[in-house]
């Protein structure tokens, strides 16, 4: 019995499969390389290149390894590229995941864990977010998220399908063997460490009259590690028999892209050039997750996802890996 984790050689999906091997489960990974990177995995993992909508060959992975449950990251994530281009977004993220959610069902597969997003809630009516707060995306990729939750909900209702859905908020931070590596990069803190690196004049920082503090959005970040074994504690909570629920994956804090920019150049000890820009389109004002469902109903704890333990780790993980996974090799 093995355990599909799709979009696993992604940033957040690597990570989750170090701590599930970690744990003693059987992995199999399904993943079309698009923006992963097959040196994030051991050399040994059962490994598949294919997208998630080739019924077959998701039929013959869950043939092959006896699939009892999947943690299902594959998807496209960026913000702006959604505001672009959403047909791109919306027949990846939702044509191709109708597809593999429907040959899981053939496939007697019935327990999903969903990798979802806190941009399903746009521009939240209160602070910090709940679970049953307000949905209204202000871009098609939360929409694109949105819309896989009420169809898993919909399947659960008439097909059994049980899932958990998990509204992360920001992800960041690394593992000695597994970072952040996306190319190009759009997220705050790996740009914010590649300028101190000197791989990039400056940072961008995209609006400073935001109605905030000092004007630049305000965002919860979270550990990747804890983000991974928040994933294994849904895996555990269906394991058990309980019904299909949604949680946020947050710590309850927020801090500006200018608090990040100042932590960082903290730890890094590096000077870090900032240069403001317009806005993004489509990017709220402040993110703040409500995390006390998923402490007190999966038993999950964010234990090390303060701001400087983020950045440092993920600094260490960039310092050590310069040039990403580009030349990293795979090991056992």
């Amino acid at each position: 019995m093995a355990i599909l984790v799709t979009g696993g050689s992604g940033y957040i999906g690597s990570v989750t499969v170090e701590c599930l091997l970690a744990k003693g489960e059987a992995v199999v990974v399904l993943d079309d390389l698009a923006h992963g990177h097959r040196a994030a995995l051991p050399a040994n993992i059962p490994f598949y290149q294919g997208k998630i909508a080739d019924r077959d060959l998701v039929a013959r992975i869950a043939r092959e390894h006896a699939v009892e449950s999947c943690i299902h990251f594959a998807a496209m994530i960026e913000v702006g590229e959604s505001v672009k281009d959403p047909a791109k977004y919306f027949e990846n993220n939702v044509a191709q995941g109708i597809a593999f959610a429907e040959e899981l069902l053939q496939a007697g597969v019935k327990r999903l864990v969903f990798s979802s997003t806190a941009a399903i809630y746009g521009d939240p009516e209160e602070i910090p977010i709940k679970e049953l707060s307000r949905k209204w995306p202000k871009n098609p990729y939360g929409w694109s998220k949105l819309f896989m939750e009420q169809l898993f909900s919909a399947y659960d209702h008439a097909y059994g399908l049980k899932f958990v859905a998990l509204r992360y908020f920001n992800a960041a931070g690394a593992t000695e063997r597994c970072g952040e590596d996306h190319k190009p990069e759009s997220h705050l803190i790996p740009n914010v460490l590649a300028a101190a690196l000197g791989q990039q004049r400056i940072i961008r920082v995209y609006g400073d009259n935001y109605p905030t503090p000092d004007g630049t959005p305000i965002r919860d970040y979270i550990h990747v590690v804890d983000l991974a074994y928040a994933h294994i504690r849904a895996l555990d909570y269906l394991r058990a028999g309980w019904n299909s629920d949604f949680f946020n994956l947050g710590t309850g804090n927020g801090y500006s892209v200018l608090e990040v920019i100042e932590c960082a150049r903290q730890v890094t000890g590096h000077d870090i050039p900032m240069q403001i820009e317009p806005p993004r389109q489509g990017d709220p004002v402040r993110l703040i997750a409500d995390p006390s469902k998923a402490k007190s109903v999966l038993g999950w704890d964010p234990s090390v996802s303060d701001l400087k333990s983020i950045i440092q780790s993920a600094w260490k993980w960039r310092v050590q890996n310069p040039g990403g996974y580009a030349i990293k090799q795979t090991d056992d």
